[in-house]
This record gives structure tokens, C-alpha cells and sequence, in this order.
């Protein structure tokens, strides 16, 4: 799996105006990035992004976690992702949900930060897998993830 992480151009998705699904962004992609607008990084691999994407423009939160049905991603931790990502996109400048191959992890994070804009979860699924071909967000223990946590938004923030 650590070869995975080196693999060349990055494959990026824009999902909505600042909001974006990646693969493993290497250094060689961060001019890319900052010219997209990009400024925020909220990392789903248990290995740290490269040291550039902890330098302005940019900043990451890294949020390790395994891509496995038997260890969930914590809703604390999507709900970590999502409030780092809320006023970034409200300030206009971009946010970049990765993993190794944003299928998964990423994808969940995404889903979880259009929740937080107000979207519904099945709204937010639909939009990841039209927008980004690499998305699974319909696998089952992903999905999963971002129906717990649209509850626990929700509960929250009526």
C-alpha cells in the first residue's frame, strides 16, 4: 500500500466552487493546488501529507484513519474535518478532502463538509459519485459513515 502514495499527477476532482476530492497529493503537486485556491488540507491517511502542505498557502488537518469496515472513521473525527472546513469555504478560499486514492476516506469527508453546508446526505453521496469517477461512496460501511453523521450534524444544528 505505501507504493500507492507515490503515483505521479494528482487525480483531482472538483466537487462544488472550493471544494475538492484528491488521491495523495505529492509535493510537486502543491503549486497546482495554491492555484486552485486551495488552502486547507483535511488529510484521511494515517501518514502526514508531505511537509509543504504544512507551510502557507496551506494548511492541514490531519486526521488519520484506516480504510476498513472493522474500524469505522469516528463521526468526531469527520465532525473535526468539517468544522476546520466550514469557514474556509465561507472566506471563499478552497478545501481539499484526500486519502491515497479518494475513493473512500476522502470521499466520506467530503460528503460530511456538504453536509455541514446544508446538504442532505443522499444529496451529497449523489454529488460526490457524479463529480468524482474514482468516488465509492456507496460502499456500504462508507455510507454508513456519512448517515451517522448527518444524524449527529443534524442533532446538533437545528
Amino acid at each position: 500500500m505505501e507504493s500507492a502514495l507515490a503515483h505521479g499527477a494528482i487525480d483531482l476532482s472538483p466537487i462544488t466552487d472550493g471544494l475538492y476530492i484528491s488521491d495523495w497529493p505529492d509535493e510537486s503537486d502543491a503549486p497546482l493546488l495554491a492555484a486552485r485556491g486551495i488552502r486547507l488540507l483535511l488529510s484521511m491517511h494515517w501518514r502526514r501529507p508531505p511537509p509543504v502542505y504544512q507551510q502557507l498557502p496551506f494548511s492541514t488537518k490531519w486526521l488519520p484513519t484506516i480504510d476498513s469496515p472493522l474500524m469505522p472513521i469516528p463521526v468526531p473525527t469527520l465532525r473535526a474535518g468539517v468544522l476546520a472546513a466550514l469557514p474556509v469555504l465561507r472566506r471563499g478560499d478552497g478545501v481539499l478532502a484526500h486519502c491515497v486514492f479518494g475513493r473512500h476516506r476522502g470521499v466520506a469527508m467530503a460528503c460530511c463538509v456538504l453536509i455541514g453546508l446544508g446538504r442532505s446526505a443522499e444529496e451529497a453521496i449523489a454529488l460526490v459519485e457524479e463529480r468524482r469517477a474514482a468516488a465509492d461512496p456507496y460502499a456500504w460501511y462508507i455510507q454508513r459513515r456519512i448517515k451517522a453523521f448527518e444524524r449527529d450534524w443534524t442533532s446538533q444544528h437545528r
